[in-house]
């Protein structure tokens, strides 16, 4: 690769940009009303209730080293269904509400640069108790899922769009991260890119955790089509658009 396109990429890990942008000039600071906390749906769709977060705290009695411990990326799965408490488990800890603090900014249960929290999250339900298989998204404000779609051949179509890596379809559940930039964008300008990243890391680690939790597994992906994955999902690719997922299943015994 040419050195002058290593270095303009790699611009983007540094933290210069921000000496670049004049943030009187964010649409923050030009009075402009801060994006929703949750992308809207139709009033009259099919909502999916969870097991609500104050019904969660016995999911596990593993303490939080012993799941840190255990933390590795899993790729295997056992046959064995995930519960709906599970994964309303799962859903809570990776981006729950624990209190809205005003318009356009909520706190949840990960960090996020200025509580901005970009990410919206998708799953690609192919074994949980109780639900029929389908997309499916979540909603953090409400805690409950939305039906999306119900795609034949799910599992082969979402592994292709995962560039042909078959175990993301063939999770209990795969969890599928898109990114609404202007949330961020509202506040930082051109410096909310980097942290939009960041926050993706924020957030699947808390999914590797509490995966261990409850003896389940998980494996962050990366690499997939951009497009194909874009297009499963409904979305336009471009106000919105997928940035990272992790298929997840129970775990099959002596997996290591």
């Amino acid at each position: 690769m040419d050195q002058s396109l290593k270095d303009k990429f790699r611009f983007f890990l540094k933290d210069t940009v921000r000496q670049t942008i004049d943030f009187y000039n964010t649409d923050q600071n030009r009075g402009i009303a801060p994006p929703p906390i949750e992308k809207p749906f139709p009033s009259d769709a099919k909502l999916i209730d969870l097991v609500p977060a104050k019904e969660l705290h016995d999911i596990s009695v593993m303490n939080v080293f012993t799941a840190i411990s255990n933390r590795r990326s899993r790729r295997v799965f056992s046959p064995d269904a995930l519960t709906l408490k599970e994964l309303s488990f799962l859903l809570w800890a990776t981006q729950g509400v624990r209190n809205i603090a005003g318009p356009g900014t909520a706190f949840r249960t990960v960090p996020s640069a200025g509580c901005r929290h970009a990410m919206e999250t998708y799953l690609s339900v192919f074994n949980v108790a109780g639900l029929e298989k389908g997309i499916y998204r979540y909603l953090p404000m409400e805690h409950q899922l939305l039906l999306i779609s119900q795609p034949t051949n799910l599992s082969s179509r979402i592994s292709e769009a995962a560039l042909d890596q078959e175990f993301v379809g063939k999770s209990a559940v795969t969890f599928i991260w898109t990114a609404i930039p202007y949330r961020m964008e509202w506040r930082y300008d051109i410096a909310a890119h980097k942290v939009i990243a960041l926050d993706a890391g924020h957030v699947c680690q808390n999914l590797y955790t509490s995966c261990e939790a409850i003896h389940a597994g998980t494996c962050a992906v990366a690499a997939y089509h951009q497009d194909l994955m874009d297009g499963l999902l409904g979305i336009d690719g471009n106000e919105e658009f997928t940035i990272y997922l992790a298929p997840v299943g129970k775990v099959k015994g002596g997996e290591k």
